[in-house]
């Protein structure tokens, strides 16, 4: 009888992130060894060397817009495919290590993307506080607990129980309805011998080249999906990072990277574009309730 083998799941870590909570969420109470990595970089590049089998990174929130260094890495030249997705209703919490005033806190630290949905909670509540980055919520709820300081941090009920903090406010983020898109990664190879998408679906890809600088070279890169009668329901732009003024483009849209009109569409990118990479093709989340 064979060895069974456990998926290894990567995971933007450590144990108390909105990325643990969603890689559990989007196992639904199956097996895989989940594996917590330093930055959403790092577990990108984990799935491309194969140190793990699968990966979740969240891509998108919808108080704080795209997360940049998902759609950068996503970008780049490597072994990596989007074959799902998940969206996750977010709520954070400001916690400490033991009961504190709001007032009497000095420090509040977080990730950047976990600042920026609080930040008016924060100028309101805690104005005269240092903010500070973090690697993750639940690093930054770590570094908290561990320091006999009137410091805090914003992060999941999760790390709070798992590093033994307080909950000193709850749900501290700006709007109602806060959440997150994470996506499923797997190399190429994996991706191309996975079942066939089913509907509905959706499809994510970026483009850039020579000629973006030319009036209505977007409109033209554009047309190639309206024209086919293509639904895009997303659009973002990111520094090339060559020279100034110059940027990559990703688009999600309806429809699956084999059908007719979205196939067509792509290959109508190659006309105006020196680069079309097909970030994957899956089903389409639902919202959450």
């Amino acid at each position: 009888m064979g060895v069974r083998t456990m998926m290894r799941l990567g995971y933007l870590g450590p144990e108390g992130t909105f990325s643990e909570e969603a890689a559990r969420a989007a196992l639904g109470g199956g097996d895989a060894e989940l594996v917590g990595l330093a930055t959403v970089r790092d577990t990108i590049l984990a799935v491309h060397d194969g140190s793990v089998d699968r990966a979740i990174v969240p891509i998108e929130n919808s108080l704080e817009g795209p997360v940049g260094v998902t759609l950068d890495t996503l970008a780049d030249d490597n072994d990596v495919a989007i074959v799902g997705e998940l969206v996750l209703a977010v709520s954070q919490h400001l916690i400490a290590r033991r009961e504190l005033a709001l007032d009497a806190i000095e420090r509040v630290l977080s990730h950047p993307q976990a600042i920026s949905q609080c930040a008016r909670f924060l100028r309101e509540q805690v104005p005269a506080a240092v903010v500070a980055p973090a690697s993750s919520t639940a690093e930054a709820a770590r570094v908290v607990v561990e320091h006999d300081e009137p410091w805090a941090a914003i992060g999941t009920r999760r790390a709070a129980e798992l590093y033994g903090a307080t909950v000193l406010a709850e749900s501290v983020e700006d709007e109602p309805g806060n959440a997150t898109r994470f996506v499923w990664l797997a190399r190429r190879g994996a991706a191309a011998h996975a079942p066939s998408v089913a509907a509905p679906a959706k499809t994510s890809l970026a483009f850039w080249g020579s000629g973006d600088d030319s009036p209505g070279w977007l409109v033209r890169c554009l047309s190639e999906f309206a024209f086919r009668g293509v639904n895009l329901t997303k659009i973002e732009s990111r520094p090339l990072r060559a020279r100034l003024g110059h940027y990559r483009f990703f688009v999600d849209c309806e429809g699956a990277a084999a059908d007719g009109p979205v196939a067509a569409a792509v290959s109508g990118l190659g006309a105006h574009c020196e680069h079309v990479r097909i970030l994957g093709s899956y089903p389409a989340a639902a919202p959450p309730d």
